[in-house]
C-alpha cells in the first residue's frame, strides 16, 4: 500500500530531474536550470516535513522530568564524583 511519503520519495528525483530537463529543453542553460530544479525538490521535501509532518496519531505524550529512576533529578546535573 503506497502512502503520501512513498509518493514524496518518488517525487523528489522527478522534481529535480524533470524540472531541470524541462527548463533545459526550453532553452535555459543547465547552470540556471539546475538551481530551479533543486528548489522544486526542496519544496516537495519541505512540504512533507513541515506541512504534512510524519507524526503518529498514537504518539506518547511528553511528561516533565519528575525525578523518576533513570531521569534527571530536580537539581539537574550528575551526582557522580561529589562527596556527600
Amino acid at each position: 500500500m503506497t502512502g503520501y511519503y512513498d509518493y514524496v520519495l518518488g517525487l523528489i528525483p522527478v522534481a529535480l530531474i524533470g524540472v531541470t530537463a524541462s527548463l533545459t529543453l526550453v532553452g535555459l542553460s543547465l547552470t540556471s536550470a539546475l538551481p530551479v530544479g533543486a528548489v522544486a525538490a526542496a519544496t516537495v521535501m519541505a512540504h512533507a516535513m513541515f506541512v504534512r509532518n510524519p507524526v503518529a496519531d498514537g504518539a506518547p505524550e511528553r511528561r516533565p522530568f519528575d525525578g523518576d529512576v533513570g531521569e534527571r533529578s530536580a537539581g539537574g546535573g550528575s551526582s557522580a564524583g561529589t562527596a556527600d
